[in-house]
């Protein structure tokens, strides 16, 4: 009899316990990318918990994931066997919670031998179900966190059969009686925090009897004990992580992932002048599109990038003493600019105070930021326009950030220059000012503005060579017929 109360619910403690990367069709479509076939990693039997348990959430770390699984308990030996008899070497199943510190990925990516197999990172039950009566189709998991459910699927949902699964595994290694499989989360997978309890059921409702694991139930606790920055790398969170952790971007409470510009439409849009994008817009019923009051302040500069953004808010003497210094949202916008991307300040057409100085557009280009735009004021502008870098603002001015300005927010939507510009926008620039282009319509756009661009052009030289404007510009039937007719013998 098993006496070690961790591994009560399973017949022994087991050799073996192997977890599946990715497995579910909606965990896959949730991550945006969907393997060929199944990985596998291993995690210490010494991870394996029993129902009513706690699992620890380690003192400096944030991103604790459960993951609700269906385990498969191996019941005879397996090793190179077929799939249509890799289901008769399956014993039991049961519920399981994968739980992962993303904390600890970074230096763990692959084998998440730290950031996974913890004490109590595997908790295992409560009871089994014998796999001989189930359709391995046809066994539906769930998962709760404070009785909310937030996983409900089935191995239907899987990416790779658990037939298929065991058979793979046992055409590279010896499974044996006892050894665990857990076969992966489906989407729903997030954080939880200390106080939070997560209960994982296992059943297969069409079968006879309706067999069901009973409900696993984890509690999460605070940890108290700190790492030893001697002994190892430290936990360490990224956005990616958190994103990742948490299930996706928004509920990580992130902004949405920006999409770069690709070469050839960059190269597109530099290409174009602002008026013909701007009238494209107009066509498209987008009248409201221009950062008004902005000129480049150096002449012939041409802006091409994608919009991060910073707002300031109206001068507070006590808001800009909590929020005017240190690295603060100024700071933060210039030192995280990514390249190719352009800052685009809100300073609410209050020019009478600098935005930024030579030192942050420094700082801007050794990011390799496409370029500034400030509906306020910038100081050191003559210096500020020797950097090889597009700026476009209301003017120069001497006076420090404080005269007017509290730097309040990063990466949020703003109005700059009378429009809306959120991240993610498309900012053009030229001699005749600046343009916002939905990222959504860029390339649409750019493509009619190349194309209007081409027609004004072939007008320009009739009108060059002495034709009148009337039935030329805009062209009429006559006239359209004879551009065609030119254009397809180019």
């Amino acid at each position: 009899m098993n006496t070690d109360q961790r591994f009560a619910a399973l017949p022994d403690r087991p050799g073996m316990v192997i977890a599946v990367h990715l497995s579910y069709a909606s965990r896959a479509e949730q991550r945006g990318r969907r393997p060929a076939f199944p990985s596998y990693f291993v995690k210490p039997s010494s991870s394996v918990a029993a129902s009513g348990g706690t699992i620890e959430r380690p003192l400096g770390t944030e991103l604790l994931a459960f993951e609700g699984e269906i385990a498969l308990v191996i019941g005879t030996t397996a090793h190179r066997i077929a799939v249509d008899e890799a289901w008769s070497h399956v014993a039991y199943v049961t519920a399981s919670n994968d739980f992962g510190l993303y904390d600890l990925r970074a230096n763990d990516s692959g084998s998440n031998l730290r950031s996974k197999g913890g004490a109590g990172f595997t908790p295992i039950g409560p009871d089994l179900i014998p796999a001989a009566g189930l359709n391995p189709s046809a066994i539906r998991l769930r998962t709760w966190v404070n009785d909310h459910l937030v996983q409900d699927d089935s191995s239907a949902g899987l990416i790779f059969p658990l037939a298929q699964i065991v058979a793979d595994l046992a055409q590279h290694l010896t499974l044996e009686p006892g050894d665990v499989i857990l076969t992966g989360t489906p989407a729903g997978s997030s954080v939880v925090v200390p106080g939070d309890v997560v209960t994982v059921e296992v059943d297969a409702p069409d079968a006879i009897g309706a067999p069901t694991s009973g409900r696993l139930v984890t509690t999460v606790r605070q940890g108290d004990i700190p790492f030893d920055p001697n002994l190892g790398s430290l936990p360490a969170v990224d956005d990616r992580q958190r994103s990742e952790a948490w299930g996706s971007r928004q509920a990580a409470g992130l902004p949405a992932e920006r999409l770069g510009l690709d070469a050839d439409l960059r190269a597109l849009l530099t290409d174009i002048p602002v008026a013909a994008l701007s009238g494209q817009l107009r066509k498209l019923g987008l009248n409201n599109v221009t950062i008004d009051g902005v000129r480049p302040a150096r002449p012939g500069s041409k802006l091409v990038g994608v919009a991060t953004t910073l707002r300031f808010v109206p001068l507070r003497e006590d808001l800009f003493a909590s929020h005017g210094s240190g690295q603060n949202a100024q700071k933060q916008a210039f030192d995280q600019v990514a390249e190719g991307e352009v800052i685009v300040i809100e300073a609410r057409g209050e020019t009478g105070s600098g935005t930024f100085g030579d030192i942050l557009a420094l700082r801007a280009l050794a990011r390799g930021a496409a370029g500034i735009v400030t509906d306020g004021g910038v100081r050191d502008i003559d210096a500020v326009a020797a950097i090889d870098l597009p700026v476009f603002c209301g003017g120069g001015h001497p006076a420090v950030l404080g005269r007017k300005h509290v730097p309040w927010d990063v990466d949020v939507t703003i109005a700059c220059g009378g429009t809306t510009v959120q991240p993610g926008d498309i900012i053009v620039g030229d001699a005749d000012g600046v343009i916002v282009l939905p990222a959504a319509l860029a390339q649409q756009v750019a493509d009619a503005a190349r194309t209007q661009e081409d027609e004004d052009a072939w007008v320009a030289d009739r009108v060059a060579a002495g034709h009148p404007l009337d039935g030329l510009f805009p062209m009429n039937a006559t006239w359209r017929e004879t551009y065609e007719r030119e254009r397809a013998t180019r």
